[in-house]
């Protein structure tokens, strides 16, 4: 058969099949076809079409159900589907289909071209195409009229901006990663004042589906926002546990609480990182900076804070507790006093092991489930000494702190994590039980500890070398005194007794 461009007038398709039906798009679409990716994250407030999205070679992919375009009761994915990635406006976007058709060469007498009234809104069927003397009808879709995309200005501005960064590699940035129903989104480290267990929610009169309640949160009255909602997630009643968490962020000048059902990880990343996600919904589309794809974490919706809410939303959740509840904000506007006073303050993460300690968050590079990667333990090592860690390329000694403290192994590691430190070019792991919070404290609630607390004999207590506490503010069990963990102070005891740390 001759070369479609020795044919004059002859284009190109390419065909698949969805139930009983063959479609095609123009060749010139399409950038190649792969098989049904093992992990698609859902992605919220998206129309039901969209199945959700995937990460291939940088770029994410939105996954369009052809069936749920024409039928939004269709049936959902299947691992078996195919998917065909469509450069549309120099963005990329999956369409899932059945099986794969041919290549066809049409002649102009093959294809005929639907046309719509003015004013009707158009379909996504642009044409058919007649082969087999009539018997076979092949119909042409619209890829303008298939998917829309609202942001490809955006998109194609980061993904600019991204080839720009990876020529100039940008500066190393932190954020907080939480898990909303089956997605995980993050916000950045700047925009979280603090991290909390769940307290009694006190009524407002501005509580609504979005809006459970307030907090009182250092004498501000602070709405607390239920995530799953502003997701539009299923309706139901919400229900508690113990790794539920309010991350209290700063948006302009109003402070809100979000709550979510657990926060997980520190993640450290560059700009370059954040790949630009090709939205289909105008649905609070803004808020949505981009996503993170990380070995073991998988896919992070990296959110833009500034963007979740409107301007009138914010105003409205600020103004209305301000006025409804002012002896709250008088104790504010007192505690706001009291802390330029006090000085500077500083964020601190708080672990378990065994007893809780708090670390500055600036000694922690990121935090990292201890399932994220297979540790190898090469012989000769000490028995406190897990082995090592491939992570992202980047190798990390990883110690057990149970096994350094001669504490006995901990029974359950569900919710052990990993916190990463750096000293120099290497970097080390410290395994923990748990990471329960992060919070800010003010310089002047950090005190010498205790000589007591300080006893070198004290085998199994890590507070004996521990020099520092922070005193946390709290009624009854909310006042807490917890040592101040110092993760090069550490380094340098193992650094004596290990020969490789001190290189």
């Amino acid at each position: 058969m001759p070369d479609a461009s020795a044919v004059p007038n002859t284009e190109l398709f390419g065909s698949f099949v969805l139930g009983n039906d063959e479609f095609a798009l123009p060749a010139s679409c399409f950038r190649e076809v792969v098989n049904y990716p093992d992990k698609v994250s859902a992605l919220p407030l998206s129309p039901k079409f969209l199945e959700g999205v995937f990460t291939l070679r940088g770029s994410v992919i939105p996954v369009v159900n052809l069936g749920r375009v024409f039928n939004p009761e269709a049936r959902a994915a299947r691992p078996t589907d195919k998917i065909a990635i469509l450069d549309y406006q120099g963005v990329l976007v999956g369409i899932l289909f059945d099986a794969t058709g041919e290549i066809l060469r049409v002649r102009p007498e093959q294809r005929s071209t639907l046309t719509y009234p003015d004013g009707e809104k158009r379909g996504v069927v642009a044409g058919t195409i007649l082969l087999d003397h009539g018997a076979r009808l092949v119909q042409v879709l619209d890829p303008d009229a298939l998917v829309h995309i609202e942001n490809v200005p955006q998109v194609l501005a980061l993904q600019s901006a991204d080839r720009q960064a990876r020529r100039h590699h940008g500066e190393r940035r932190q954020c907080v990663s939480f898990r909303v129903g089956a997605s995980s989104f993050a916000f950045e480290m700047a925009a979280i004042q603090e991290i909390i267990r769940v307290p009694e929610l006190q009524a407002s009169v501005l509580n609504s589906a979005l809006c459970l309640g307030r907090i009182n949160f250092r004498g501000n009255p602070v709405a607390v926002v239920d995530f799953a909602t502003l997701l539009n997630a299923a309706p139901g009643e919400r229900v508690d546990h113990p790794e539920q968490r309010i991350i209290v962020a700063r948006i302009d000048d109003a402070t809100i609480g979000f709550l979510v059902d657990s926060v997980d990880n520190i993640v450290h990343f560059y700009s370059e990182d954040i790949m630009p996600i090709p939205m289909l919904s105008k649905a609070r589309a803004g808020m949505f900076g981009g996503c993170l794809s990380k070995p073991g974490l998988g896919d992070i919706f990296f959110l833009d804070h500034q963007q979740i809410f409107s301007s009138t939303e914010i105003k409205e959740m600020r103004n209305g507790h301000a006025n409804l509840y002012p002896k709250d904000e008088a104790q504010a506007a007192q505690n706001q006093q009291r802390d330029v006073r006090r000085g500077q303050r500083k964020v601190y993460i708080t672990f378990a092991l065994e007893n809780s300690y708090a670390v500055e968050i600036k000694q922690v590079r990121e935090i990292i489930d201890l399932s994220v990667g297979e540790i190898t333990r090469p012989p000769g090592l000490p028995a406190f000494m897990r082995g090592m860690l491939n992570l992202r390329k980047q190798m990390v000694t990883v110690i057990d702190l149970r096994g350094l403290y001669q504490m006995p192994p901990l029974a359950d590691t569900s919710q052990s994590k990993i916190l990463v430190v750096e000293r120099g070019d290497e970097c080390y792991g410290l395994l923990v039980d748990a990471v329960e919070n992060i919070m800010t404290i003010n310089d002047n609630r950090r005190f010498a500890a205790p000589k007591m607390m300080r006893n070198p004999d004290a085998h199994g207590d890590p507070r004996a070398e521990m020099d520092e506490v922070i005193d946390i503010e709290g009624e009854g069990d909310a006042h807490r005194t917890l040592s101040v963990f110092q993760c090069e102070r550490l380094l340098e005891r193992l650094g004596k007794e290990i020969p490789a740390l001190a290189a």
